[in-house]
């Protein structure tokens, strides 16, 4: 997989007239090499390819790198790819314009004076997009395992207990089925905090009559899962389940039209087309999905101002969600892999509202 990784890249950087690309974010490095460490330097060039890391992943980086020669030093990473010789010959040289800080810029300047630099973006991620067959069985492990939590979890959860306890019982589940990590921090959200869509748990009590809001995911070999659901504690007012309805029925006519082909533009559309037939269109106050991958968050954004084309073989969430201030939210999310006539859910959890004794 690497091999051809390496291949689409180096066809990017010749359409670009490139001699080298310096990789620096670190999710586009483990895409390369399969380093998933800290630090770490790679650099391609039309014929070779260099990574470079210091001592504290010796033996790691020799486990896990592959096709790159691998070089460890105790030197900043930019001199000792200067010493390398690797660029030699190399006239212009692409950088992860948004990956590298001025001050980080600035040394790449000074270890590099005779080379042309030149900013670049999105050339690691516009190849990453399309995932290939092993990042979709990673992804897939990782929804399965997003799927058992949430099924343990609703055997735990209970009125009386914070927002705090779900989200540790969260993470807890999340390494108990096999999971290194959470995919990103635990969001929970109850009562009128539901209106937050990026509420950080507190000590607030779960209570009867409420929704819970859960997102969270597992990462399996650096692969992110991202599932979200709402939940009642006994019975909500009819105003939160009418937002449930809504919610569920848009994401259930987004589902059935994602497929390969269409803009990214038109498919948030006929999520948010069917929550505005609810008059709830004000409260949908973020963008349909996103690409899913080694980031949680990544190319393609599924939302309004998106006129990428979705591909076949990319991965994406799709959450629609209503946030009405003082009273609560609503959030229903899956990921999905991307194909020509249809989509694959890589989540499968109950999207029907499921109702817990208050």
């Amino acid at each position: 997989m690497t091999n051809n990784r390496i291949r689409k890249l180096r066809a990017r950087m010749k359409e670009l007239s490139l001699d080298a690309l310096l990789v620096t974010a670190l999710p586009n490095i483990r895409y390369l090499t399969g380093f998933s460490g800290s630090n770490g330097l790679a650099v391609v060039t039309a014929r070779r390819a260099g990574f470079f890391t210091d001592s504290r992943y010796r033996l790691q980086s020799a486990g896990e790198v592959k096709r790159f020669t691998r070089r460890i030093t105790s030197r900043p990473l930019f001199d000792e790819a200067a010493a390398s010789k690797l660029l030699q010959g190399c006239a212009a040289a692409g950088f992860e314009s948004d990956a590298v800080t001025y001050a980080q810029f600035r040394r790449l300047r000074k270890a590099f004076p005779r080379l042309s630099l030149r900013p670049v973006a999105g050339l690691v991620e516009n190849i990453a997009i399309v995932k290939d067959s092993a990042e979709i069985a990673l992804l897939a492990r990782a929804g399965k395992i997003a799927d058992a939590v949430f099924r343990d979890l609703c055997a735990a959860i209970a009125p009386g207990m914070t927002e705090l306890e779900v989200a540790a019982e969260i993470s807890w589940l999340v390494r108990r089925h096999g999971a290194e990590r959470d995919a990103f921090d635990v969001i929970v959200a109850s009562g009128a905090r539901g209106a937050l869509p990026h509420a950080r748990p507190t000590r607030k009590k779960l209570r009867s009559g409420e929704f819970v809001t859960i997102d969270f995911g597992a990462t399996v070999r650096g692969y992110c899962s991202d599932m979200a659901r709402t939940i009642a504690i006994g019975r909500p007012p009819a105003r939160l389940r009418a937002a449930y309805a809504a919610v569920q029925e848009a994401h259930g006519a987004a589902l059935r039209a994602a497929k390969a082909g269409m803009r990214a533009s038109e498919l948030d559309a006929v999520a948010r087309t069917r929550i505005a037939a609810h008059r709830l269109g004000k409260y949908f106050t973020h963008s349909l999905g996103h690409g899913l991958g080694l980031r949680v968050h990544e190319r393609p954004r599924v939302s309004a101002l998106s006129n990428e084309i979705l591909r076949a073989g990319s991965v994406i969430t799709i959450e629609p969600g209503v946030y009405i201030p003082g009273v609560g939210g609503v959030r229903i999310e899956d990921a999905v892999v991307l194909g020509g006539r249809t989509s694959r859910l890589l989540t499968s959890s109950p999207r029907e509202l499921l109702t817990l004794p208050a």
